[in-house]
C-alpha cells in the first residue's frame, strides 16, 4: 500500500467524526429496515456473529436488521454490493478486512477499497490455528521448524487457498526461519479440514471454531500455535506465534462493519456507538466466546488505521514471497 492510499484510509476514518450532509438526514435515521450484507455463506461463524449482532442492533435502533449472504471471491462480492449501494445508512457490510487489505495486492477488484467504502466499526478477530495432523511427528512448533530446516520440503502445509491469510502466515514463517515448507492450497476450508482429518499432509492452518476444537479434543489434530493477540481461553497451553518469535506471522482474521463511501458522518458515528454498545452485551460476548472469536470494537478511525497497517504489511510479504494468483 502506498502512503497516499494509507492517507486515504485514515482520512476515511477521520471523516466519520466530522459533520457532513449526504443522502439521509441523520435526525430521522433509521426510519426503515437496515440491510447488512454478509460476505460469507450462511451458517458459518461470521454469519452467526453478524446475525447475533443484528439482533442487538434491532433492539437498540428500533428497526429490523435484515441479513443477506453474498459469498464469493474471498468476500469481495459482498463488499462490492455495499460499495455500489446508496450511501444513506440503509446498506451495510459485514466482512473480514482481507478484501481490503490483502486482495488489492493480488489482482483488480470491482471497487476501490480506499474510495468506495468507509470502515464503521471493528467487531471481532478470529484466531488462526496451526494444527498438526496425525501424519506429523512434531510435538510442538519448534520441532516442526527443525524438521522443515533439516528436511526441506518435507513439511506440507495446507491452507484455505492461494494468497489466503494462512498462506501469508506460511510464507512469513518460512522466510523468517529460513526453512522450505511445501504449500498445499485448497479452494476453501471444508475439503482442507476433511483431508486433514485423514492425515493427507502434516499441518494446516484454519480459523478457530467449535468444530475445530472438537477435533482437537478428539485427538485428530494437535495444536502447535495460534495467530492471535493473546492465547485462547479454550487452548491456554497453545502459544501465539508472537510468543514463539514470529510476530510478523502472528495474524488473525479481523472482521468489521462497512458502509458505502459518502454515508453521512453522523450516521457512521451513531452506528459505531451502537455497535460498541452491542459488543458490550454479555449475551453477545458469550456467543463470541463460544466460537473462539474475540470482540474488538473501538472508533472508526482506529479501524481504518488497522486496515491500512495490515495492507502495508501484506504488500511487503507478497512482494518478498512473490505470491501471485495464476
Amino acid at each position: 500500500m502506498t502512503d497516499s492510499l494509507r492517507r486515504s484510509w485514515l482520512a476515511a476514518g477521520a471523516l466519520a467524526v466530522l459533520p457532513m450532509v449526504a443522502w439521509a438526514q441523520p435526525q430521522s435515521w433509521p426510519a426503515r429496515p437496515i440491510r447488512v450484507v454478509v460476505s460469507y455463506p450462511a451458517g458459518g461463524v461470521s454469519d452467526v456473529v453478524a446475525r447475533a449482532l443484528g439482533d442487538k442492533l434491532t433492539a437498540q435502533l428500533g428497526q429490523p436488521i435484515v441479513v443477506e449472504n453474498k459469498a464469493g471471491a474471498g468476500g469481495a462480492i459482498g463488499l462490492d454490493q455495499v460499495a455500489k449501494a446508496q450511501p444513506d445508512g440503509y446498506t451495510l457490510g459485514f466482512s473480514a478486512i482481507s478484501p481490503l487489505a490483502l486482495s488489492p495486492h493480488l489482482g483488480k477488484l470491482p471497487f476501490d477499497p480506499a474510495k468506495d467504502l468507509v470502515p464503521v466499526a471493528s467487531v471481532m478477530y478470529s484466531p488462526v490455528l496451526l494444527l498438526a495432523t496425525k501424519r506429523s511427528t512434531a510435538k510442538d512448533f519448534g520441532q516442526l521448524i527443525t524438521q522443515a530446516k533439516k528436511e526441506p520440503g518435507s513439511i506440507r502445509w495446507a491452507t484455505a487457498g492461494l494468497a489466503s491469510l494462512g498462506h501469508i502466515m506460511l510464507e512469513q514463517i518460512a522466510y523468517s526461519a529460513k526453512a522450505e515448507i511445501t504449500h498445499i492450497p485448497y479452494k476453501g476450508g471444508g475439503q482442507q479440514l476433511n483431508d486433514g482429518l485423514s492425515a493427507q499432509f502434516e499441518v494446516l492452518s484454519t480459523n478457530a471454531g467449535p468444530a475445530v476444537l472438537q477435533h482437537i479434543k478428539a485427538g485428530s489434530f494437535h495444536p502447535l500455535a495460534v495467530g492471535a493477540p493473546k492465547r485462547l481461553a479454550s487452548l491456554p497451553n497453545v502459544p501465539t506465534l508472537g510468543e514463539l518469535g514470529y510476530a510478523s506471522a502472528n495474524l488473525s482474521s479481523l472482521f468489521g462493519v462497512f458502509a458505502p463511501a459518502g454515508t453521512p458522518a453522523a450516521i457512521v458515528e451513531r452506528l459505531n456507538t451502537e455497535i460498541n454498545k452491542a459488543l458490550a452485551n454479555p449475551d453477545l460476548q458469550a456467543k463470541l466466546a463460544a466460537t473462539d472469536n474475540v470482540s474488538t470494537g473501538g472508533k472508526a478511525a482506529e479501524f481504518a488505521r488497522q486496515i491500512a497497517e495490515e495492507s502495508q504489511a501484506n504488500a511487503r510479504i507478497i512482494r518478498a514471497a512473490n505470491i501471485k494468483l495464476d
